[in-house]
Order: structure tokens, then C-alpha cells, then sequence
């Protein structure tokens, strides 16, 4: 016999996320918390727990943000569970009944909400989730794709949930020991359109962003954030300009952290992805190399390589098919 899930369904967090979506009983509209305030309320707890359990602080925060609608669910408030964990035989805790995958299930009900965050920890140590502590800590998109898998979660565009939190609210920057914080929606000054110039801002495809000083961030196919190099850049230089390490920004463009940086050079500022958003091929031109496909594209070296059967380190032949996504078989 399978073991019940004590976590809920698709149709279960539809429903939880229905109810935050209006104030619980006596609760006044103002006091809603919004994703930015719940994650100055609750970050230290996620790092801490990190550093505890080996959970990427992105990846324990953007769980609570979407099993709790901000803190705000019914749930949330009534019984201090973020993170929609039930009952189970073994559960000597509170209790909280709610309408589920069936009526009146029982949810776990915790003093403060403090110790939610240790039980998703503790619940996170289970045998079926082991795979994802072999991971890298700051890889948050295996661990989004791999609490799926275990069956963390019944709702196939869970992954794709956590992963849009993340890179929404920069939450990986605590997985690498940088702090996030947010100014006032009230104080933050609209920003201005994305340059367009010909062929949508450069090919980056999508907007364009300024943060205090520094250079413009763009997102090449609105999803992979990336900056331009300047004259004399290295990635030394870029990452303490962006408050990264400079080995991982290098690793995230496929290259040596020693690497020299061409004037106008795109370098990603978060991981590539593992196939092309809006090209299936590549015809190469005389004397491209794979690494500049993966560039151009924003796709993993290592996965371009996999899926064309070459060494990363290929030089194209003019006119060379390179495919951009998993071939299917």
C-alpha cells in the first residue's frame, strides 16, 4: 500500500490559496502581509534553517510564499502552517481541520509559526527526498524540479511556481550569503520603458533594468537576466559590482573565472536554461564555436553539447545544425 501524502493536492492548494485570497475572520484588509514583507519577516528563519538542514533558503521561502498566500491563508493564520503539511499516524502535535482532498482533513497546527519552519525542515529529511541534498546548494531549480518528483506536490506547474518566486524576489542571492531587501512599492520610482532601437532592445528580448547606479540588467528572452561587459571588466570585477562571487557568474556563462571579458560581451547573471525558449535549431556560421551557441541562446554548454553529441569545447562547421532543445525520442 502507498503511504498517504501528508502534503496537499493540486486541488488543495488551489483551495488554501482561494482563502488567502480574502482576509481571515477579523483579520482587516490592511494587515494583509505582501510577498516582500513576508520575506523580511521570515529570511533569517529560512537561512538559519539552511544552515542547519542544507534546504536552500530560496527554495524553503518561496514554499512558504506559495502554500501560504504571503502568510495570509487561513491556514497560515489560524494554525501556523506555511508550509500545508497534514496530519500523519505519527503526528503528536495541534490539529486543524480544513475542507481538502476530502472534508475536514487534518492539517498540523504548531504553537508559532517558527516551528513550521523547522517541521518542513524535519519533514524535508525523509528517505524519497534524499536525491536533492546531493545537489547544489544554490542549484534552486533542481530542487523545485526535485521536490515535484518526490511527490512533494501533485500540481505539475509546481517547479515553474517556486522557480518564478525566486528569480522574482532574488531570493537565491541568500542561498550565497547576500541579504534581499525591498523598497516601500510607495518609494519606488516607476521605471522607465525598455530602449528600443531596431530589433528589440538589442536582441536581448525582453525589459530593461537599472539598479542604484549600476549598469542596465536585461533579460534575454524576458527570463535570463544578463549585463553587457565594459572595457576592462573581469569577473572578478562584475561580481563584487553585483554583490556575486566571481567564480559562480563564471560558471553560470561556461567559462574560467580567470577569463578575459570582450567589450559588450553578454554574461549571464543567473543560470542558462536547458533548451532555447524560441529557436529549435541554430545554422552555424564560419567560425562559431558551441560556447557562443550557448551564449547567444542562453542555453547550458554542458546540455547543448549532450543534445548535438560534442565536446563543449567544439568548433562549428559553416552551416553545422545545431539542435536547441532535448531531441525527442
Amino acid at each position: 500500500m502507498q503511504p498517504v501524502n501528508p502534503l496537499r493536492a493540486s486541488l488543495g492548494l488551489a483551495i488554501l490559496l482561494l482563502c488567502a485570497a480574502a482576509p481571515a475572520p477579523g483579520q482587516p484588509e490592511g494587515d494583509r502581509l505582501t510577498a516582500e514583507q513576508y520575506i523580511q519577516q521570515w529570511k533569517e528563519v529560512a537561512v538559519r534553517k539552511m544552515k542547519e538542514h542544507g534546504i536552500p533558503a530560496s527554495i524553503t521561502l518561496a514554499q512558504g510564499l506559495l502554500e501560504s498566500g504571503n502568510g495570509n491563508s487561513l491556514l497560515a493564520r489560524e494554525a501556523n502552517n506555511h508550509f500545508g503539511i497534514k496530519c500523519t499516524p505519527d503526528w503528536t502535535g495541534g490539529k486543524s481541520y480544513h475542507d481538502d482532498d476530502k472534508k475536514n482533513d487534518c492539517f498540523r497546527k504548531y504553537k508559532d509559526a517558527a516551528q513550521s519552519y523547522e517541521d518542513h525542515a524535519k519533514f524535508l529529511q525523509k528517505p524519497r527526498y534524499a536525491s536533492l541534498f546531493e545537489l547544489k546548494p544554490t542549484d534552486y531549480e533542481g530542487w523545485a524540479k526535485g521536490l515535484k518528483k518526490a511527490g512533494y506536490a501533485t500540481d505539475p506547474a509546481y517547479p515553474q511556481k517556486l522557480i518564478a518566486l525566486i528569480e522574482r524576489y532574488r531570493l537565491s542571492d541568500l542561498d550565497r550569503g547576500v541579504d534581499v531587501s525591498y523598497r516601500p512599492k510607495e518609494a519606488a520610482p516607476k521605471p522607465a520603458p525598455a530602449p528600443r532601437t531596431g530589433r528589440n532592445n538589442r536582441g536581448s528580448g525582453g525589459d530593461v533594468i537599472t539598479i542604484g547606479a549600476s549598469r542596465a540588467i536585461e533579460r534575454f528572452e524576458g527570463r535570463i537576466k544578463f549585463v553587457r561587459a565594459k572595457q576592462g571588466d573581469t569577473y572578478r570585477k562584475l561580481a563584487e559590482e553585483l554583490e556575486m562571487t566571481h567564480g559562480m557568474l563564471a560558471r553560470w556563462n561556461d567559462m574560467d573565472k580567470e577569463a578575459a571579458l570582450a567589450e559588450g560581451q553578454r554574461v549571464y547573471i543567473q543560470p542558462k536554461r536547458n533548451a532555447s525558449k524560441t529557436a529549435a535549431t541554430h545554422t552555424a556560421k564560419e567560425g562559431e564555436s558551441l560556447w557562443g551557441v550557448s551564449q547567444q541562446y542562453g542555453v547550458k554548454l554542458a546540455k547543448l553539447a549532450q543534445y548535438n553529441d560534442l565536446p563543449e569545447n567544439a568548433r562549428l562547421q559553416e552551416g553545422q545544425r545545431i539542435v536547441l532543445r532535448k531531441p525527442k525520442r
